[in-house]
Order: structure tokens, then C-alpha cells, then sequence
């Protein structure tokens, strides 16, 4: 049974307009074409497929992997299983995003100057990550990529530190991979490292002896911070906010020293810390 455009919408639920943009992208072909004339024509067993095509759509699903879906039947499932789980991470970051935005409205972060005291760091190299680049903008880092991997090293000096009894005491952060004449030479490379992942720990010096053989165990130094804490994701704008913030609030009489800058990570934020040192260190640094 053969149904005209206007038949044809009418029992489909699309629109003309819908059914020639579905025709051209090979969802729903025709299954005639008056040579004459250019009517289209459809099958009535079509209504189907138009049904199946509108569900798909319904759920977000893009036209290419709706065609895809329409050719392989049976990839449908795990096709729809993928889109699923990316919709899932898509609101899993809206949600963040939504929290995020409501913390930034409620309170406006503060800048904070403090004494933070020493303690003993697990430190480890996190693995490069790409530089984006785009034609009349300078090189930036993905932020979020960034944060990944640095999670992901962290999690391995956390899994170092519980396997030999040494006790986290305070969030992981990273630092820009400069602690070196090495590590400065190749921290201005593609390959990196680019950054230190770095985790806080108590344990007696037997403990800290066998970790010494895996990472490097380092002393952090107590030191006069300006810190703020900025929620949601880490990215360049609130990198950019941050020092923009930090930046006036250094104090008279000393200097922001840049190469000790933390990235402190906390499950509801990023917290940017900018090292201080008095005015007089400055020539030791040169």
C-alpha cells in the first residue's frame, strides 16, 4: 500500500519537512520517487521504521548513529547502551556544574593567607598530557585531562601508601614539574613531565625508607601561603581566576613565588596556593 507525503506524515507523526531531512540523511528513504513529478511515496510497512526512528531520536541519539542502528539491527542495543552511559556522564557533569555555579552564587571565594605546616610528601611524575592548540590563541593545557591524570597517579601513591602502612593526613595536590634542572628542561617539552603529583603522609622512618625505593619521599617545608578555593571542575578560566584573585593580595614586604604553587585537589574543588616569600629571598632565587 502506497501512501503519499501527507498520508504518510499524518500515521508517522512527522512533518514533511522532518521526512525529506530524513530522506537526504538515508533514515527513511522513499520507497518510490515519481521520476515526473518528484512525489514521494511510502510503503505503509514504513510506519515502523519511522516509529523505530523517532524513538531512537527521542533519546538524543544522533542521526549517525541512528542510521547505523537502522543498518545493523543488531548493534541497536549496544548502540543505545553507549548513548545511555554518555547521556549518564553528560548529567553526571551538568550536575557538578549546577553545584558548582550554586557555591560561586552563594558565598564569592575568598582569598586566604595562612602558615601551612611541614610534612612528609609522596611525590610522583604524572604522565604528559596533550597541549591544545588553536590558530591565534596561545598553547593551553586541557585542565580536566590534566586533573585525570593527576587522580590517576595519586591513586597509585595512595595504594602505595595503604600497602605499607603509611597514613594519609591531609588532600593530594600537584605542582608544576620544576624541582629540577632536568625536570625544568624537559617540563618545557611535549614529553614532560609536566607536573607532581603530590600526597601528604605520616609513617615511621622504616616505612619511609622502603616507599624511598619505589617514589620519592620528600620534605615539604612549612611555608606562608595565599590560597582560594574555587568548586567544580578545574579548568583555564578558574586557573586565570584564581591568580587573578591571589596576585593583589600578596602582602607588602613579600613576593608570590610562582614555582611553589599548589593545586590543591578536594572532592568539591580545586584550591589554587601561591607560595610567599619575603622580599630578600628574591636574589636567592635567581
Amino acid at each position: 500500500m502506497s501512501l503519499s507525503v501527507k498520508d504518510f506524515s499524518q500515521m508517522s507523526g512527522l512533518s514533511p519537512q522532518t521526512l525529506r531531512f530524513y530522506h537526504s540523511e538515508r533514515l527513511l528513504v522513499p520507497a518510490g520517487v515519481d521520476e515526473r513529478t518528484g512525489y514521494r511515496y511510502y510503503e505503509f510497512a514504513q510506519v515502523e521504521t519511522a516509529l523505530l526512528v523517532t524513538a531512537l531520536r527521542g533519546t538524543g541519539m544522533s542521526v549517525k548513529h541512528v542510521r547505523r542502528a537502522l543498518e545493523a539491527p543488531d548493534t541497536a542495543a549496544a548502540l543505545l547502551k553507549e548513548h545511555i552511559e554518555a547521556l549518564e556522564r553528560q548529567r553526571e557533569a551538568e550536575d557538578e556544574a549546577i553545584a558548582a555555579v550554586r557555591k560561586l552564587l552563594a558565598s564569592r571565594p575568598e582569598v586566604q593567607c595562612r602558615e601551612t605546616a611541614g610534612v612528609t610528601v609522596l611525590s610522583k611524575a604524572v604522565p604528559a598530557t596533550a597541549v591544545e592548540s588553536q590558530r591565534g590563541q596561545a598553547d593551553q593545557y586541557d585542565w580536566e585531562q590534566v586533573t585525570v591524570a593527576v587522580m590517576a597517579t595519586v591513586g597509585e601513591l595512595t595504594a602505595l601508601a595503604a600497602e605499607h602502612g603509611a597514613t594519609v593526613t591531609a588532600a593530594p595536590w600537584f605542582s608544576w614539574a620544576a624541582e629540577t634542572a632536568e625536570q625544568k628542561e624537559r617540563a618545557l617539552t611535549e614529553k614532560g613531565p609536566h607536573w607532581l603529583a603530590k600526597l601528604p603522609v605520616v609513617a615511621d622512618a622504616e616505612v619511609l625508607a622502603v616507599l624511598s625505593e619505589k617514589v620519592d619521599v620528600q620534605a615539604f617545608e612549612a611555608r606562608e601561603e595565599l590560597s582560594i578555593h574555587l568548586p567544580g571542575r578545574n579548568s583555564m578560566p578558574k586557573y586565570s581566576t584564581a591568580l587573578s584573585r591571589l596576585v593583589p593580595r600578596v602582602p607588602e614586604g613579600f613576593f608570590p613565588d610562582f614555582s611553589g604553587m599548589r593545586h590543591i585537589l578536594h572532592e568539591e574543588g580545586v584550591e589554587t596556593a601561591i607560595r610567599l616569600r619575603p622580599l630578600g629571598e628574591a636574589e636567592d632565587l635567581t
